[in-house]
């Protein structure tokens, strides 16, 4: 490869894996050979089938995650390793590692903060077609409330600028950590891009670890409580509303009766309805009130995301021609 300004920068490869035996070192030789100076790390999160090992005889620096769930392994990840560029793929196979290189060379020309590798033909082949329609739902429901930065966020073939990994605070525990990533990035508007690449079948012996209802209820819980975090107003305005209408709709055959008989028979409904009423009231002034609070959180992570030293190599001053990038040699080890 050509020297470029990839050459100074340290690039890390991230491979979480649980039960990936059969795909790992593949996996592992695959980035090696697309980016043969980078520092591939896989951590194991409690495999039983001889993961951890096929990774190290690959290659590999293999670290154990005890506590179980991929947004464990993620947030250890982007806690202990220290690199300028982070490619984060799946250890099953299903993306290509020579995608690498185009991942890198877009975070570099389009000076993004995450660059995410949108899966063609997700949506016809899932895993199984529960997988496939979740997508779609999930996607649009992402669209509908947090903004059309993203067409899938469940990806997990990403590549991130270092101020990204370390401005993530990443509080979830499992499959909802994608979906975490993606809010972050359009909470603080961070500059984002998405590549559309090529998405592969497991090989025999490889199964998909994800549960349709399980982990969909998980990621479905997750939208509910980052609304709530980053959209106050919108999350308790739409309960407010809820409770309004349901207010109205045993207020009005009593106030109905009032004006003709001047007369309240059904005080225990009226009671209710104006209870309605208040704690309609109530969650509408809670949501004015966190609005503001969020609004000085999401101030405070753009100052510290800000604050993050960007190396020079990445982001050359504006008028200045970039080159296209190319992966070359970066730090022996990263972390």
């Amino acid at each position: 490869m050509a020297r470029s300004r990839t050459d100074n920068l340290a690039i890390a490869v991230l491979l979480p894996c649980y039960n990936e035996a059969s795909t790992i070192g593949a996996v592992v030789r695959g980035f090696r050979a697309t980016l043969p100076d980078a520092a591939i790390h896989v951590y194991d999160n409690n495999s039983t089938d001889g993961t951890a090992l096929q990774a190290m005889l690959a290659g590999a620096h293999v670290v154990r995650e005890r506590r179980q769930g991929k947004g464990h392994v993620v947030r250890r990840m982007f806690a202990d390793i220290e690199a300028d560029i982070y490619i984060m793929a799946d250890g099953d196979g299903t993306y290509a590692p020579a995608d690498a290189e185009e991942l890198v060379r877009t975070l570099l020309t389009e000076r993004a903060d995450m660059v995410v590798g949108t899966r063609r033909g997700v949506h016809a082949d899932a895993g199984r077609q529960g997988h496939a329609l979740g997508n779609r739902l999930f996607n649009l429901l992402y669209r509908t409330i947090f903004g059309p930065d993203f067409s899938d966020i469940f990806s997990g073939y990403r590549a991130f600028s270092r101020r990204f990994v370390k401005s993530f605070p990443a509080v979830s525990g499992g499959f909802e950590i994608e979906t975490e990533m993606s809010v972050h990035a359009s909470r603080l508007k961070l500059p984002v891009s998405e590549l559309e690449l090529d998405y592969g079948r497991r090989p025999d012996g490889s199964h998909s670890k994800l549960s349709t209802f399980r982990d969909g209820g998980k990621i479905l819980w997750m939208f509910a409580m980052l609304m709530k975090e980053t959209r106050p107003f919108a999350f308790f305005s739409t309960i407010s509303a809820a409770f309004m209408l349901a207010s109205l709709g045993f207020m009005t055959p009593v106030l109905a009766e009032y004006f003709q008989t001047g007369l309240v028979s059904r005080m225990p409904t009226w009671v209710l309805s104006m209870a309605l009423m208040m704690i309609s009231f109530m969650l509408f002034t809670a949501g004015v009130i966190l609005d503001s609070v969020a609004r000085a959180r999401a101030e405070q992570l753009r100052i510290h995301y800000m604050s993050l030293v960007t190396p020079s190599a990445a982001k050359p001053p504006i008028g200045e021609t970039t080159p296209a990038p190319r992966t070359g040699r970066g730090k022996a080890d990263a972390a």
